[in-house]
């Protein structure tokens, strides 16, 4: 199973395993704005994973038994250790993405909020309650509560390195799991800082645990019996995970990536919603799953909009500074696709309103603006996964979420509009997992809101109660409380039983 990046396979990666000098295979990781060595990982063998796995299912027994309270309490000791720490980590994300050093800290920011969210809430969300009986359970106790799996696999990715692989485990975690952390090869760095976090304070107890490797070892993982995997990367690969796991019935949850739409109406605050895009489409070099790729514009504001988001896309300027706008392109294979989705989309008419294929200065790309963009072209109906942003001119709001909607995925998208209700029914409208009104990406700092998509976007979700309820199997308990006046329930069931429970069904379903 090649390691890909969001939307294409990669297997030419810059992070390589190589034989060292005692024939252990070595995974190194490379900093994307140098090209200098960050670090030489272990490439896991399947007898490694294998012994992991273990591990961690033994840890699982003593993390269940702790309950919601006793492992809040340890929760939020690992959530104050990596906000201790946090500037170390935000260093080591930087270093392997090249993310600048103020983005890297905002993600660990965000990633400690979700963990600190999951450990309080976990109870709440998941703790046995009861339910109501119905008309011919009144004499039972009826309650829900939600069992841990056992342990978890994630398979993380490298755009987000701890918020998106938090997304999974601290709600793992919380629900009770032992996780089994694949991080991306191009972050293990990263992925192990992560874990070692945690080691320090459980030594004794590898709940959870980083394996780095390539691909093959995320391979492996999928084929570990691990209790259900939670994967974050490309659709390709998603479906290599989800052909893996269905040789052991192991169920999956798949995020993988977006085509995210942004739509400007006609009474929209111009100002503000090119300052959205700039963010959204251009913020981590384009290389956001849920970041805007596609902008559709109501034609009376156009012209405005496109002047406006084309000079402040000019004033971006990527580099390897802390003061940069954003940095390079983490994938060097991606810059390919970058390339291929801009020419495809001129050929087929489009216009360079700002920049073009001289934009790829590798390992960077400057902001592209194309206009006038065929809805057939790759750079349309495919993901960029870089700072290229598709703008082109919409009829009405109908048309704009026709288009929208039109993309085989379906993760998020935003409509710009000064209306309330008009936003409110546009929404609703739009074919994506979670959509923002006069803003982008916001959802990320509210834990409790689900983020997950429809299509090739993936399925199932993260964050909130329902990430919680994802890493989690209900079980239903009910309970005779007492002997009821008819009991229908029995190859003893008396006929004046039957004649009573069918009157009474019958006024109460039948009429009106």
């Amino acid at each position: 199973m090649a390691e890909t990046v969001n939307g294409t396979e990669a297997p030419d990666a810059p992070a390589t395993a190589t034989p060292s000098t005692t024939g252990t295979r070595v995974l190194t990781s490379f900093d994307p704005r140098t090209g200098e060595v960050t670090g030489d990982y272990a490439q896991m063998t399947a007898s490694e994973l294998t012994r992991a796995v273990r591990e961690a299912r033994s840890a699982q027994q003593w993390w269940g038994n702790l309950g919601f309270s006793g492992r809040k309490r340890w929760l939020l000791d690992w959530k104050r250790s990596i906000a201790r720490s946090a500037k170390d980590l935000a260093e080591a994300v930087a270093q392997e993405t090249g993310k600048p050093y103020g983005d890297a800290y905002l993600e660990v920011m965000l990633a400690v909020e979700h963990l600190d969210w999951a450990a309080r809430n976990a109870r709440d969300v998941l703790g046995r309650h009861g339910v109501h009986r119905g008309l011919f359970a009144k004499n039972q106790v009826a309650t829900v509560g939600y069992e841990p799996y056992g342990v978890v696999g994630v398979i993380g990715s490298w755009n987000y390195p701890v918020f998106s692989a938090l997304g999974s485990i601290a709600y793992a975690m919380a629900a009770g799991n032992s996780v089994v952390f694949k991080p991306s090869e191009l972050t293990p760095g990263v992925g192990t800082q992560l874990a070692e976090s945690w080691s320090r304070l459980a030594p004794n107890q590898p709940v959870l645990q980083a394996v780095t490797g390539d691909g093959s070892t995320g391979a492996a993982l999928c084929r570990s019996r691990v209790d259900k995997i939670a994967f974050t990367g490309s659709t390709a690969t998603a479906r290599k995970v989800m052909a893996a796991c269905a040789d052991t019935l192991t169920p999956v949850t798949i995020e993988s990536g977006g085509k995210d739409a942004m739509i400007v109406h006609v009474d929209a605050d111009i100002e503000q919603a090119v300052e959205a895009a700039l963010f959204g489409a251009f913020g981590n070099a384009g290389q956001t799953c849920a970041g805007i790729e596609r902008i559709y514009v109501a034609e009376s504001v156009y012209d405005r909009f496109l002047q406006q988001f084309v000079a402040g896309a000019k004033r971006l300027r990527p580099g390897a500074d802390r003061t940069a706008s954003y940095g390079p392109i983490t994938n060097d294979a991606q810059i390919e696709v970058i390339r291929e989705h801009i020419r495809d989309a001129i050929a087929h008419g489009a216009t360079a309103a700002l920049g073009g294929p001289e934009s790829i200065r590798e390992p960077y790309v400057e902001p592209v603006i194309l206009t006038d963009v065929s809805e057939d072209s790759l750079a349309v109906t495919a993901e960029t996964f870089g700072p290229v942003a598709v703008v082109n001119k919409v009829k009405d709001l109908s048309d704009a979420v026709a288009r929208a909607n039109a993309s085989a995925y379906g993760l998020g998208a935003s409509i710009f509009t000064r209306d309330l209700k008009t936003a409110q029914r546009t929404a609703e409208r739009l074919r994506a997992g979670v959509v923002t009104i006069n803003s982008v990406l916001g959802f990320a700092a509210v834990p409790e809101l689900p983020f997950g998509g429809v299509g090739d976007s993936g399925f199932g979700r993260v964050h909130g109660a329902d990430g919680l309820r994802e890493f989690s199997r209900s079980k239903a308990i009910v309970r005779r409380k007492y002997k009821g006046p008819f009991d229908l329930f029995t190859l003893d069931r008396k006929p004046r039983h039957l004649r009573i429970a069918r009157a009474v069904f019958k006024a109460r379903h039948a009429r009106g």
